[in-house]
């Protein structure tokens, strides 16, 4: 019988949570600020009437950010985020605004109706709070806030696609500066790239094959982001990406994330077959170690990686053929990665010679007993 996946197991549900959480806190942080900016600079130029209601405005402002952070932060993100991954630029820019529009009513009608409904204590479905509501979409107030959120929403999703294309906490990196000068740092490294890469691109052509090494590259996304990995490059048909230690070894992220990749495209595995006539299987080499890092290049800056232990997952890889496996690993890495994902076992394969290297190395595959 053929396995069935989940769309979405208990471990992507959290990841989703969890970004939706942070969205809704940093929402309701920055429109507090902002009501706050406003309200001292009113007072300092005191233009507050007696009549203000600071707890009634407060309140107002409250709800809308709450309301704004969980449809922002469940629905409208995530959707844009699938979005941007999924079409072209200018219809997925359509699609947002659209949403954009009809979530910034939706937030705008739920504030309005409580203030209205407090400033005149009445039921919100009264008809003089009713009239209020849309007297105050004709309003500066109103543009001016949806401006407002606009911005707040484009920055949210500058700083997801960021994530997604390099790995939560690169966005950051960049902005501080981290690695404007080179430095030392201790990375886990993975490389992976499709079984059978020639054959299939000889009977799909340029173009098609094309398409599929970008669908793949696409599918498997999710999961080296939930995995807190950082995609390194792409060359032809195999990715690189790379883990700083703690966020690698935890909760065996590195290695969860070459599951989690397989699950995505076994899921897909009908879509591929009905496009393509093939379903991507990869394998995966992992070593860690000591590398360089730093920001190289003058037009096309991007975060660089300099070391031995980079050649050496690659030539690791090289060998799952060889070994007629498709994970393997240095038996350093090994060691250290001793917080295996449920139901994966290690599996020692003795030394073995790489190419360019002196010296044997321990190597280790894993088992899936799922």
């Amino acid at each position: 019988m053929k396995p069935r996946f989940k769309r979405y197991s208990y471990r992507q549900l959290w990841y989703y949570t969890k970004r939706a959480i942070y969205i809704l806190i940093s929402w309701v942080i920055i429109s507090n600020l902002l009501f706050f900016y406003e309200y001292f600079t009113l007072i300092e130029n005191k233009v507050l009437s007696t009549s203000y209601d600071f707890e009634q405005s407060f309140l107002a402002n409250l709800l809308v950010a709450v309301t704004a952070g969980i449809i922002g932060g469940i629905i409208t993100v995530n959707l844009m985020d699938r979005w941007l991954r999924n079409n072209s630029f200018i219809v997925a820019l359509s699609y947002i605004v659209v949403t954009y529009i009809i979530a910034a009513l939706l937030v705008s009608t739920i504030g309005a109706l409580y203030f209205y409904s407090e400033e005149y204590v009445l039921p919100f479905y009264h008809t003089k709070v009713v009239d209020s509501v849309l007297a105050f979409f004709r309003t500066w107030f109103f543009l001016k806030q949806f401006i407002v959120w606009l911005f707040i929403v484009i920055g949210t999703l500058i700083v997801l696609m960021v994530n997604e294309k390099y790995g939560p906490g690169v966005f950051a990196d960049y902005l501080l500066g981290r690695y404007f000068m080179p430095k030392q740092e201790r990375r886990i490294f993975m490389f992976a790239d499709i079984k059978n890469a020639t054959g299939i691109a000889e009977e799909l052509g340029e173009e098609k094959y094309f398409n599929f090494l970008k669908d793949f590259f696409r599918d498997i996304a999710p999961a080296i982001v939930q995995s807190y990995g950082e995609v390194y490059q792409y060359v032809g048909d195999e990715v690189v990406i790379s883990w700083k230690m703690k966020q690698g070894l935890k909760g065996g992220n590195a290695l969860r994330c070459f599951y989690d990749m397989k699950e995505s495209i076994a899921y897909r595995a009908s879509r591929y077959l009905s496009k393509y006539g093939h379903v991507p299987r990869f394998k995966a080499g992992y070593h860690y170690g000591d590398v360089m890092v730093g920001e190289l290049g003058k037009i096309k800056r991007e975060i660089a990686f300099s070391g031995d232990v980079v050649n050496t997952t690659s030539r690791i890889q090289g060998l799952c053929n060889e070994l007629q496996v498709e994970i393997l690993a240095s038996k350093e890495f090994a060691d250290i990665a001793y917080k295996l994902p449920k139901g994966i076992s290690r599996v020692d394969l003795g030394e073995e010679q790489l190419r360019g290297k002196s010296e044997e190395v321990g190597l280790v595959t894993f088992r899936n007993d799922n």
